[in-house]
C-alpha cells in the first residue's frame, strides 16, 4: 500500500465524518463539503491503486525479462561447451 492510496482513505474518512456531522447539524455546507472529500479521497486512492498495479507490472516484467536472459545465456553457454 503507498502513500496515495493510505491519504484517499483518510480523506474519505474525514469527508464521512463532515457529512455526518453537517446532516446532524443540519449545516449543509459541512454536508457538501463532506461529500466533496469523500469524492476527493476516492480519486486519490484510485490514483494509488493505479500507481501499485503499475508497480507490480514492472516487478513481474523485469522477472520475466531475467528468465529470458538466463536461458538465452544457458543456451548460449551449451553451443560453446558442445564438442
Amino acid at each position: 500500500m503507498n502513500k496515495d492510496q493510505v491519504k484517499g482513505v483518510a480523506e474519505q474518512v474525514k469527508g464521512k465524518v463532515n457529512e455526518a456531522v453537517g446532516k446532524a447539524t443540519g449545516d449543509k455546507a459541512q454536508e457538501l463539503k463532506g461529500d466533496l472529500q469523500q469524492g476527493a479521497g476516492q480519486i486519490r486512492k484510485a490514483y494509488g491503486d493505479g500507481k501499485e498495479q503499475a508497480k507490480e507490472q514492472a516487478k513481474e516484467q523485469a522477472k520475466e525479462q531475467a528468465k529470458e536472459q538466463a536461458k538465452e545465456q544457458a543456451k548460449d553457454n551449451a553451443k560453446r561447451n558442445a564438442p
